[in-house]
C-alpha cells in the first residue's frame, strides 16, 4: 500500500523544545510515501539507484549484502526510529545493499532532494539526524570489535540485546520471529552454533523463546562475562 503526499509550502522552523521526529516527517508539508511490506519483502535491491530516504516507523529491516561469489553477509538489523538509504545524501549513486523487511513494516520515503532542503532549513531535524548517523557511526565500531574479539556466545547475546532495544525503554521489545539462519549471518557463525546457544540461554532463563523473543535483562552477564 503506498500513499503519497505532496509538498505544498515551506516548513517554519520547528521549536527545539517541542520536536517530535514522527509527528514531524508525517506533517502535511513533507514530500513523502507511505510504504507497507510484508515479511521478506525487497524495499531496495543491491546496485539500485539511490534516490531517496528511508525511515522505519514499524517493524525492521535487514541490510544484506552479496559478495560477486554469492555469498551474503548481513550488516545490519534497523528498527522503528531509523533511517536507512542515507547514503545517497553524500553523492552514493546506487544502492550497496538489499534491505528487506524481516516482518510487516511500515516505512516513510522521503526524496533526497527534500531531505537535503530538511536538513539544511529544520534544525531540530538536522541535530536528530546527526545523532541517528553518529550512533549508526558507533555501532559499526562496535560491531567489529565484537566480530575481532568476542566469541560467538557473546555476539549472539549482544545482538539479541539490540534487537530487542534493550536500554531505550521500560521493558526490552519482543524480537519478531526470525530465523536461526539469520542471526548466524549477523554474527557470522553456523545455525547449529546459533541452535546451541539459544537452546542454552532459554534453559538459563535469559530469553524466553516460543516464536517471538523475549529477552531477560539476565542475558547482559553473557556479555559482561569475561
Amino acid at each position: 500500500m503506498i500513499n503519497t503526499v505532496p509538498s505544498k509550502e515551506s516548513l517554519p522552523p520547528v521549536p527545539r523544545g517541542s520536536f517530535n521526529l514522527q509527528v514531524f516527517l508525517e506533517s502535511a508539508g513533507v514530500a513523502r510515501t507511505i510504504r507497507k511490506y510484508t515479511r521478506s519483502a525487497v524495499i531496495f535491491s543491491q546496485g539500485d539507484q539511490a534516490t531517496d530516504v528511508f525511515y522505519i516507523q514499524q517493524g525492521s529491516i535487514k541490510l544484506s549484502v552479496l559478495s560477486r561469489t554469492g555469498k551474503e553477509a548481513v550488516v545490519a538489523v534497523l528498527g522503528q526510529g531509523d533511517f536507512f538509504g542515507e547514503g545517497c545524501l553524500a553523492g552514493q549513486p546506487r544502492r550497496i545493499a538489499t534491505a528487506s523487511a524481516m516482518g510487516a513494516s511500515k516505512v516513510l520515503v522521503v526524496e533526497r532532494s527534500q531531505m537535503l532542503e530538511l536538513l539544511h532549513t529544520q534544525t531540530a531535524l538536522a541535530e536528530r539526524f546527526l545523532a541517528h548517523m553518529l550512533a549508526r557511526n558507533i555501532r559499526v565500531e562496535e560491531d567489529l570489535v565484537d566480530q575481532l574479539f568476542n566469541s560467538s556466545e557473546k555476539r549472539l547475546a549482544r545482538v539479541l540485546l539490540l534487537l530487542s532495544r534493550y536500554g531505550k525503554a521500560d521493558q526490552p521489545l519482543r524480537i519478531p520471529k526470525m530465523p536461526q539462519e539469520t542471526l548466524a549471518e549477523i554474527i557470522g557463525t553456523t545455525r547449529s552454533r546459533v541452535n546451541f546457544f539459544m537452546n542454552k540461554f532459554r534453559k538459563l532463563g535469559f530469553i524466553e523463546y516460543n516464536g517471538e523473543i523475549k529477552v531477560n535483562s539476565s542475558l547482559l552477564t553473557v556479555v559482561l562475562h569475561d
